[in-house]
């Protein structure tokens, strides 16, 4: 066990080159069981949820060989063991994206039941539900989702609700259907573009990515292919809010302002100044009273929730109230009782919190609760008088790439200490 220690009041300044996407990673790598032949990925963040999908797929039989500059080549023809073992998916609920090419390519499946995060119900009965029209049969117990079927068919589903890993699932378990697939309230993420793309690009037929109705032209095989996977939008927005939060000025190399556009108007409404380029933003706080800012959280384009709990933190120390609504997980608020140890003045009303702005929080011992409240515990630090110690932090690793060296570089003091 491990903690973060950071020392608070530092104003931030510098540049900080942005990661891969973990939520673009994770699926692409899934979908290389789909392929005869080996894959090339580079960008992949090094991060704990990456390691875990990588071991899942070397435990179903993948071959896995690393290069020095964040690019693997994955060979995932010869899997001999369709299943999702227990001890990789209590850890991590998108291992469920290796279901719908586990039954596109080889027919059959054993998933254990997805765990991950407690944010709230994650329900995958989208994507069983999709599956079985496609011709699936399903069982289930207490820890596995069994499912077979000969040869998935073409068909039409609608989700009752937009699921980006049950979008992914079903566009992946439709690439060899004869005729077309027709998958409709579907996720608009940019990760899940950047999953048609990459598809795409070996020899798919995915039309629609980036709006709601996607179509699936079946297709014999897919080709080897190299590939960079898309710049992760959510680390990106984290430490610009670093640098709001501390009234410093932050740049950020390797993302596009276009993947940021709901984060950057935010800012804007809090009289932070923006600037972007090609392939970067920068933020300018170093003149600025922050104004707080109402936030409801939505599907993309909307705005995204893995930003709530980073705003929440940048909300508690700007003039003013605020209302923050969270729309997409319904226990994603629990970075709040954390954040009130510091002296964020916060009250909840259901989905809504209700933040009064104050002049500076306090360092204190805290907890994370999971990955992106674990984001706004260190963007409290930073800010916080005197010292803060977060435990628990093995939830920060699931989803930043060193985020404590990258903070540090922009002039934070932070380090990482084992817990005795």
């Amino acid at each position: 066990m491990e903690r973060l220690i950071i020392k608070g009041g530092i104003q931030l300044h510098g540049e900080v080159e942005c990661s891969g996407a973990k939520n673009a990673g994770l699926p692409i790598l899934a979908s290389s069981i789909l392929f005869d032949n080996s894959i090339s990925i580079f960008n992949l963040p090094h991060l704990k949820d990456i390691s875990t999908m990588l071991e899942l797929l070397n435990s179903m039989g993948s071959q896995i060989r690393f290069e020095e500059n964040k690019g693997i080549h994955i060979d995932s023809s010869s899997i001999t063991n369709p299943e999702a073992r227990y001890e990789l998916v209590k850890t991590m609920r998108a291992s469920v994206l290796v279901m719908g090419p586990l039954l596109a390519k080889y027919g059959k499946a054993k998933i254990s039941q997805p765990g991950g995060c407690n944010i709230g119900s994650r329900p995958i009965d989208f994507h069983l539900a999709g599956l079985q029209q496609m011709g699936a049969s399903i069982t289930t117990d207490s820890k596995f989702i069994y499912l077979e079927a000969n040869k998935l068919k073409a068909t039409n589903f609608k989700f009752p609700k937009i699921s980006v890993t049950g979008t992914e699932n079903l566009i992946m378990a439709s690439i060899f259907c004869e005729g077309s697939t027709v998958l409709e309230n579907c996720a608009r993420e940019p990760e899940v573009v950047d999953l048609i793309n990459f598809l795409n690009s070996s020899g798919a037929k995915i039309s629609g990515g980036g709006e709601s109705k996607i179509i699936i032209e079946g297709v014999d095989a897919l080709n080897q292919i190299e590939w960079n996977i898309l710049p992760d939008r959510i680390e990106a927005g984290t430490y610009l809010v670093a640098g709001a939060i501390t009234n410093g000025h932050v740049k950020v190399n390797g993302i596009q302002s276009c993947l940021l556009e709901p984060i950057i108007q935010k800012f804007e409404e809090m009289g932070v100044l923006i600037n972007t380029g090609e392939n970067f933003v920068e933020l300018d706080a170093t003149s600025t009273e922050l104004k707080s800012c109402n936030i409801s959280t939505e599907p993309f384009p909307g705005f995204p929730t893995d930003m709530q709990a980073q705003f929440m933190t940048l909300n508690s120390i700007s003039r003013g109230r605020s209302t923050i609504i969270e729309n997409v997980f319904e226990n994603r608020f629990q970075h709040v009782v954390e954040l009130k140890k510091m002296g964020a003045d916060i009250s909840l009303n259901g989905s809504s919190a209700h933040i009064n702005g104050v002049a500076n929080l306090i360092g204190s011992s805290v907890i994370a609760s999971d990955l992106r409240a674990s984001a706004s515990l260190v963007l409290a630090g930073l800010v916080g008088k005197n010292r803060t110690e977060i435990e628990d932090i093995f939830h920060i690793d699931r989803g930043y790439e060193c985020i404590e060296e990258k903070l540090n570089k922009l002039g934070a003091e932070i380090i990482r200490e084992p817990i005795i």
